[in-house]
């Protein structure tokens, strides 16, 4: 098991009103992020949710990696979004916190990871928020829940996401976004349900997401 690495108190206190400041954050909304950290960092020790421990990688690379996405598209009109392979809750969790008018489902089959994603919901209390454990493919076949946009991080591969959501008839003006990393490109059939690629920085790396669509074909 992973063992949380302390912070000093003037140290934390300084990553969090950075993160704050650079976010545009409520205290309410930090709190639920602060909430969410210290819970991440606690299951962990105990239940393999994720190899980033350090508190400052977390709000880097968990939280704001997550967040970025509302610089290329208005999740405030979103009827429903959902985060395929949830995992721990990125990006599906923050995107809750920071929409909690937007219904968010946490598409996860991991049991145990399924038990950190309610106890979450629970304890920041998001109302928005819903876990489901059914599989991508069992998911878009029974279209469970009204979603125009589907959000992946480090979940499945691309072409398995793709591939899958092509066929999805009941979402079909819904959009998927795929977070790539710096030198990816698509191939084969993703090429033809790609819309667009839209660029950004994360501690002076470039990523980008990726915008897929049926409609594209």
């Amino acid at each position: 098991m992973t063992q949380v690495d302390r912070v000093p108190e003037a140290q934390e206190k300084n990553l969090w009103e950075q993160f704050s400041a650079q976010e545009k954050l409520s205290e309410q909304t930090t709190y639920q992020f602060k909430r969410y950290a210290q819970l991440l960092r606690e299951w962990n020790e105990r239940t393999n949710l994720t190899r980033i421990t350090d508190l400052a990688d977390i709000i880097t690379y968990h939280f704001q990696d997550s967040m970025r996405v509302r610089h290329c598209i208005d999740l405030s009109v979103c009827k429903g979004i959902c985060d395929v392979g949830a995992g721990a809750g990125f990006p599906g969790v923050p995107l809750s916190i920071l929409y909690p008018e937007v219904p968010v489902v946490l598409l996860e089959v991991n049991q145990k990871k399924v038990s950190f994603l309610r106890a979450i919901i629970a304890e920041l209390g998001l109302k928005n928020c819903t876990v489901c454990d059914l599989d991508w493919r069992t998911f878009l076949r029974k279209a469970p829940y009204p979603i125009d946009l589907f959000v992946a991080r480090a979940s499945l591969q691309p072409e398995e996401l793709v591939r899958v959501f092509g066929a999805a008839s009941a979402y079909k003006k819904a959009q998927l976004i795929y977070w790539a990393s710096q030198h990816w490109e698509p191939v084969g059939k993703e090429a033809a349900y790609l819309i667009k690629k839209e660029p950004y920085t994360l501690e002076d790396h470039t990523r980008y997401f990726a915008f897929f669509a049926q409609l594209a074909l």
